[in-house]
């Protein structure tokens, strides 16, 4: 995070005593990254954060990636499986990963979670398709709605709380921290005139949440592969107060403001935010190319370093034909890849779109997993043929 924020009551210096109203000492905890030398904040607790009550057995917890897969344009069509199982973790389903990132779909049934969760070795980033709700966490309580970025840093113990209603989930799991674009900030790591989006659009914890009774609290901690289970004497929502720049954090495909062109832009201008070897662009309502020859369909592109996966959210994409929302797209590098035939002629003229897609672009080959394979379109690598009619889409928009 580019910006500093606190809840709650902390001492007036680091590292001083800070008294609870018995006379006892409040825990202090740093959570920070790149040893001491990335971002951090610094939780005051009730009761020390290191109280193991019981160890249980870990849980294996990770996709299987198919490496010898045929090279081709895949389509995935997942509008059709609105449940994904039970509570948010049990639901993830992974369609794609590598050593640097992975995604997956999340729809599930529960409204809330008996347990809480860390990933410890990952940031996540939830896109939320459909469903309302609210994360919590040690750092407090993040709001949501269909649209928004849910940002959360590896080792932040949370819950996800959703409202009654249809939830479905592109979840984005980093190994690497999510930053905003490095070409949006300036050296002080404020947002730059000329970013699409500012602090302002980014809504940090609003207030705590904090559980005091003693009891067992069960952590579930994913590293390497597994779930590790770890109970606890206290819970760890039992933070008074924290203040520093590392917390996770909303923001709205919504507020994201595009960049146009008299001729057709790139996509590095859709850009949201970056890691090590990926980034996430928001593609979203706009105003098409305005030169007076301008062919606003995007031209073929051989993706020399990297793979293209597209997640449709809303709206009609003007370059593909007989994707549904809910659907992912992956071009990987080594093939040439473009628009569906018709579509370049078709887009002539056209003053603006109303699509939303969320694009994930790797700088490593990605790979399909075994759960995926359910969800494959046969027929997607054959739809640039001339005369190809692909299946129609299954569902109108259902942004709200």
């Amino acid at each position: 995070m580019a910006f500093y924020h606190r809840l709650g009551q902390i001492p007036r210096k680091r590292h001083t005593q800070f008294r609870k109203p018995d006379g006892s000492l409040y825990s202090e905890q740093l959570v920070g990254t790149l040893g001491f030398h990335g971002v951090s904040s610094l939780l005051y607790h009730i009761h020390p954060p290191t109280q193991i009550k019981e160890v249980g057995e870990p849980q294996p917890f990770s996709p299987k990636l198919l490496k010898d897969r045929p090279l081709q344009p895949e389509h995935l069509r997942t509008l059709s499986q609105t449940s994904t199982g039970g509570d948010y973790l049990a639901a993830r389903q992974t369609m794609l990963g590598n050593a640097d990132v992975t995604l997956s779909i999340c729809n599930p049934t529960a409204q809330r979670m008996d347990y809480y969760y860390k990933n410890a070795l990952a940031d996540e980033v939830i896109f939320v398709h459909e469903g309302r709700g609210e994360l919590w966490s040690q750092l407090g309580v993040v709001p949501f709605e269909p649209g928004d970025y849910v940002v959360i840093p590896r080792t932040i113990i949370h819950q996800l709380h959703f409202e009654e209603g249809p939830v479905r989930l592109l979840i984005i799991e980093s190994f690497s921290p999510i930053e905003t674009c490095r070409r949006y900030r300036n050296h002080f790591g404020q947002l730059l005139e000329h970013a699409p989006y500012c602090e302002r659009d980014m809504r940090p914890p609003t207030e705590l949440v904090l559980e005091e009774k003693p009891g067992d609290y069960l952590l579930k901690v994913k590293k390497e592969g597994y779930l590790h289970q770890l109970t606890y004497e206290h819970s760890p929502f039992d933070v008074v107060g924290w203040d520093g720049y590392f917390y996770p954090y909303a923001m709205s495909i919504h507020d994201f403001e595009p960049i146009t062109g008299r001729i057709h832009q790139p996509p590095p201008v859709h850009q949201q935010f970056e890691a090590h070897n990926f980034v996430i662009c928001s593609f979203v309502p706009r105003l098409f190319d305005y030169h007076p020859e301008a062919i606003p369909a995007p031209y073929n592109h051989s993706n020399v370093d990297s793979d293209e996966v597209l997640y449709y959210v809303a709206g009609n994409f003007m370059s593909r034909k007989g994707v549904d929302l809910a659907s992912f797209t992956w071009h990987p590098s080594g093939i040439p890849h473009g628009p569906h035939p018709g579509t370049v002629e078709a887009s002539i003229g056209k003053k603006e779109t109303h699509e939303l897609a969320v694009m994930v672009d790797t700088f490593r080959p990605l790979y399909l997993t075994e759960t995926a394979l359910k969800y494959v379109d046969q027929r997607y690598p054959m739809s640039w043929q001339p005369g190809f009619v692909p299946d129609p889409p299954r569902a109108a928009d259902m942004m709200d």
